[in-house]
């Protein structure tokens, strides 16, 4: 009954119009878990890192209950870092430094038991590691999970539409939907991109929300409006692990419970952005992450 996450656990350092961050924690993977672990308690962490990586990290995540024993520790390894600095809208962003280190090696090898897990998520990696990890589960997952950015659709784009045929739902932004899709209307680009013989699909939109496709509807997730962002780094991230951490606490996945699952996304991606690195996110309970979903859903309701 778990829930399997993949991807890059990192460092990062950030320059935003509201301050700076250096070499803080960061990676996909960590934002998902993070996210997911308020609502769900059943999270196995698939990674590399160097021994670079702090132990008091470490001790955080296990605290929260996330299995950490498919992340490869590299001895005399670095960790991957990414280094970055947004323009003042907060979505345009420039890539100063990308040091892949010990992810320039990533081979996954699943421990015996993740190979069962009921929920996959899998973060933006290669294709090739996307599909490698598919493979390995002895059992279909009852729900798959991809993410994917325009990097690998410009130039592994075979691979990538072979992975996306064996997922159940694909995450991705408006502007990757029209890359992948060929087509600049979204309603358009995603009814070709589910001939790919995905059951869902989420088309993020950053601070305008997202919206999901599936069994022939449509439904618009809004973000929450705030006074206050920081740094959008990993919000896209925290929204992939609120909505599995979501999913993998419901006994069935229909258009309904997809709804849901947004709404909780959304939220978990809006407590991610006011603050750098994991600040925000390491310091939640489930109650007020409640009363945020409850905030959301009255702020777009009509009674």
């Amino acid at each position: 009954m778990s829930l399997t996450i993949v991807g890059t656990i990192a460092f990062d350092s950030i320059k935003t119009p509201f301050g700076k961050a250096d070499k803080v924690i960061g990676g996909a993977a960590t934002y998902t878990a993070w996210a997911a672990s308020y609502l769900y308690d059943q999270i196995q962490l698939v990674s590399i890192i160097g021994d670079d990586w702090p132990s008091s990290e470490i001790d955080k995540m296990k605290a929260r209950g996330i299995d950490l024993s498919g992340v490869n520790v590299v001895e005399n390894g670095r960790s991957f870092f990414w280094e970055g600095e947004y323009d003042q809208n907060l979505i345009d962003r420039t890539t100063l430094t990308t040091e892949l280190n010990v992810l320039e090696d990533f081979d996954p090898v699943l421990p015996e038991e993740y190979k069962n897990s009921r929920f996959l998520m899998l973060g933006n990696l290669t294709p090739q590691i996307q599909l490698k990890v598919m493979e390995q589960m002895k059992n279909r997952p009852a729900f798959v999970a991809m993410d994917t950015m325009n990097f690998w659709i410009d130039i592994a784009r075979d691979d990538l539409e072979s992975a996306i045929r064996q997922v159940d739902l694909l995450s991705i932004n408006d502007e990757e939907a029209r890359l992948l899709s060929g087509k600049y209307n979204l309603v358009e680009a995603a009814e070709s991109i589910m001939e790919y013989g995905i059951r869902y699909l989420i088309i993020k939109k950053g601070e305008h929300g997202a919206l999901l496709f599936g069994e022939n509807k449509m439904f618009f997730a809004p973000a929450l409006p705030l006074s206050s962002i920081i740094d959008p780094t990993g919000a896209g991230d925290s929204f992939a692990g609120g909505l599995m951490g979501y999913l993998a606490s419901q006994p069935t996945i229909d258009f309904k419970t997809m709804k849901k699952g947004l709404i909780y996304g959304a939220v978990m991606g809006s407590f991610c952005v006011e603050d750098f690195s994991l600040q925000r996110l390491q310091n939640l309970d489930v109650t007020v992450i409640q009363n945020r979903v409850d905030d959301l859903i009255e702020l777009s309701s009509i009674e």
